[in-house]
């Protein structure tokens, strides 16, 4: 208020969270001046019932077709979502389930979190997830709550084999600075962030951020530069070359007729340059650092995702994702793959929480300790049918014949469980 009425500004940069950019926005609006924010990724805050808005990043919902495609990949048919009860959480969540649907997997449960959660609130979520039998779980919450969640979760032994983990690219594009114990807590999990190519100027930036950052403070640990740095000084520039050619250095207000009970909205006057300003911003582009600027209906576009495993101390990529090409093992080859992938043999092998080699099922049996025996009638005769054989020498007992081959059909269609995994036989 204070920068529309007295400053008169005719452009403003921010707000950084959706919740705060929707009344922000709002102001724009009654005063025709462009509100361009390069952090507020929630959905429901969309240019197209915003005219005065401008989103310089991605669209959260940009990346749900994504993180569908990882879980079609890896054959999971249950997911559930974890997300932070916010504007930020919530909004992805119509998206998210709709792009699972589309790939017929079923989300049994969503787990929604108070974004101020007790220590007790996040335990007792992650007990009730443990006693379900789905072990897949994409994970959408700022750094400040997800960090926490990762530790209870480590703790709670549901970082362990069996278990997969997703996280969005919140979360991804500002893994580098968290604390080293909940980066340690998330060992195995999968992410994606979108992929900014490299070039000469970003990597010139890059040094002169960090040499400023060193000058000012020589013993910060926080010296990378996250996607949302990146996209501010894109968003800088491209407010700066729209005022260059719209020129408003002598642009004012017109006041508006007021009331004596007016409120303070309605007291806000209209900038005379909003308007081409805006039109202006909408159609500037230029080679930025985070690659190509081009507003699609007044927001950020992204041509690929990375696709990522963490593992020690940061993250090791292990494929893209590409909204005309699929799964993609490197991105220099996107351009050369002729036939949209679906398939993990396009991915580099990930490690999976607990040290796993092996792709999680996806779905477990919630019984610790205990297995699920089967007991198998055997007769004389019908051998075609059900045959066992015992061997003295190793007191193993195997059964074959076409029961047995139909039950064993039905184990591998089956997520939860592959062929005699877990299963103790008795007869």
């Amino acid at each position: 208020m204070e920068l529309l009425k007295n400053v008169k500004v005719q452009a403003i940069i921010g707000s950084q969270r959706s919740a705060e950019a929707k009344f922000v926005t709002h102001l724009g609006r009654k005063a025709h001046v462009p509100i361009l924010s390069f952090s507020a990724t929630s959905p429901s805050l969309s240019p197209k019932h915003s005219p005065y808005f401008v989103r310089t990043t991605l669209d959260d919902s940009s990346q749900v077709e994504a993180i569908a495609a990882i879980v079609e990949a890896f054959g999971w048919r249950e997911v559930v979502p974890i997300y932070e009860d916010t504007d930020f959480g919530n909004g992805m969540m119509p998206y998210l389930i709709d792009a699972f649907q589309g790939i017929d997997t079923r989300v049994p449960y969503r787990s929604v979190i108070p974004s101020f959660a007790s220590d007790l609130q996040i335990l007792e979520e992650l007990n009730k997830l443990a006693t379900m039998q789905t072990r897949v779980f994409v994970v959408h919450m700022r750094a400040s709550l997800s960090s926490r969640l990762f530790r209870h979760a480590h703790k709670a032994e549901m970082m362990s084999d069996g278990y997969a983990w997703i996280i969005t690219d919140g979360l991804s594009m500002i893994l580098v600075p968290m604390n080293p114990a909940s980066v340690d807590s998330m060992q195995g999990v999968l992410g994606i962030q979108p992929h900014i190519p490299k070039s000469k100027s970003l990597h010139d930036f890059h040094m002169r951020w960090k040499r400023g950052i060193l000058l000012k403070n020589p013993n910060s640990m926080t010296n990378e530069l996250n996607h949302f740095g990146i996209w501010a000084y894109d968003t800088i520039w491209a407010l700066a070359m729209a005022v260059e050619r719209v020129g408003g250095t002598n642009s004012s207000f017109s006041k508006t007729e007021t009331g004596k009970n007016s409120t303070c909205l309605a007291t806000l006057g209209i900038s005379e340059i909003g308007e081409r300003l805006l039109k202006t911003i909408l159609n500037t582009r230029f080679k930025g650092l985070s690659g190509e600027f081009h507003l699609v209906e007044g927001q950020l576009q992204s041509s690929a995702f990375e696709i990522f495993n963490v593992i020690g101390k940061g993250e090791r990529v292990i494929g893209y994702w590409s909204p005309k090409r699929g799964l993609s093992r490197g991105f220099d080859t996107v351009d050369k793959i002729i036939a949209y992938s679906t398939s993990n043999a396009n991915l580099k092998d990930p490690i999976w929480p607990g040290d796993s080699r092996t792709t999680p099922k996806g779905w477990a049996i919630p019984i610790k300790g205990k297995k699920l025996i089967i007991g198998v009638p055997v007769k004389e005769g019908f051998c075609e049918f059900v045959k066992m054989e015992r061997d003295s020498h190793t007191n193993m007992t195997t059964f074959e014949g076409f029961s047995i081959d139909v039950f064993r059909a039905v184990l591998d269609t089956l997520p939860f469980v592959g062929e005699e995994e877990g299963l103790d036989r008795e007869v």
